[in-house]
């Protein structure tokens, strides 16, 4: 796993978040299962996690089921390890977002949103599953602190028909939410892997005409153009253009 992207996470977590001894732990999962009925239900488990420490403190049985893991298995490098590589930059850019978010937040309002996205993640046996991520602060400290988070996954794979991922606060108790917020950008950020050139074959491909035709209105050779379809290809890691063309949509290139 890129270590750059695991310390960055840790260290947006360790922002918002501060120790306190897990001595109350059971109590207070009396509390937390008082907020059940807020998420979603169907295959979920669901997890304390310590953002100060990065620690997952107790999981669900549940979890078992879903993903195959034990629960000794599953702590925070697990869960990070096995989140698809295309989707951790654009994870840890939510969280960095979430982080914010709590931190602009008056502090008798940020036990009343939950963060909300989806993402893909590797089940034991190799698969993926796209999973909807719940979380919500249930303790702070005396000064405002996040201490605990409660956290659900969801596996939304019988229903989610694309992989874009999409981030959104919803308000309880009468706050308002907001939906697909655009989070910062720090990893996610596509990287310039066509040349200026490239791009605007690529446009042209998205759109359907043909390397004859993008030929006449860059006024290339027709085997230059080829050559340039056979980069992006290459480049982009697809085998053919219906594979290309899904993927420029899921990306949002061109």
């Amino acid at each position: 796993m890129n270590e750059e992207i695991l310390n960055e996470v840790r260290r947006k977590w360790s922002e918002i978040g501060k120790y306190k001894s897990r001595e109350d732990l059971q109590t207070e999962l009396d509390f937390y299962k008082k907020v059940f009925d807020i998420f979603q239900a169907g295959d979920f488990y669901y997890f304390i996690f310590n953002p100060a420490l990065s620690l997952i403190e107790f999981v669900s049985d549940s979890m078992e089921q879903v993903l195959g893991y034990q629960k000794e298995e599953f702590d925070i490098q697990a869960l990070l390890g096995n989140i698809h590589p295309e989707d951790l930059p654009r994870f840890v850019d939510f969280e960095s977002t979430v982080v914010d978010f709590k931190q602009r937040l008056p502090r008798d309002k940020v036990m009343k949103y939950k963060s909300r996205y989806n993402y893909r993640l590797r089940k034991k046996n190799g698969e993926y599953i796209r999973i909807l991520q719940q979380s919500l602060t249930i303790l702070m400290d005396e000064n405002g602190a996040v201490v605990r988070n409660l956290v659900f996954h969801t596996d939304i794979s019988d229903i989610s028909t694309n992989n874009k991922m999409k981030l959104s606060f919803i308000g309880l108790e009468g706050e308002p939410s907001y939906r697909d917020v655009q989070p910062l950008i720090k990893f996610s950020k596509a990287k310039e892997i066509f040349t200026k050139r490239e791009k605007e074959i690529l446009r042209y491909v998205i759109q359907g005409f043909s390397s004859e035709r993008i030929a006449e209105i860059t006024c290339c050779s027709i085997h230059t153009v080829r050559n340039h379809r056979k980069n992006i290809l290459r480049k982009s890691g697809c085998r053919n253009l219906n594979d290309l063309l899904v993927k420029a949509t899921r990306e949002e290139w061109g």
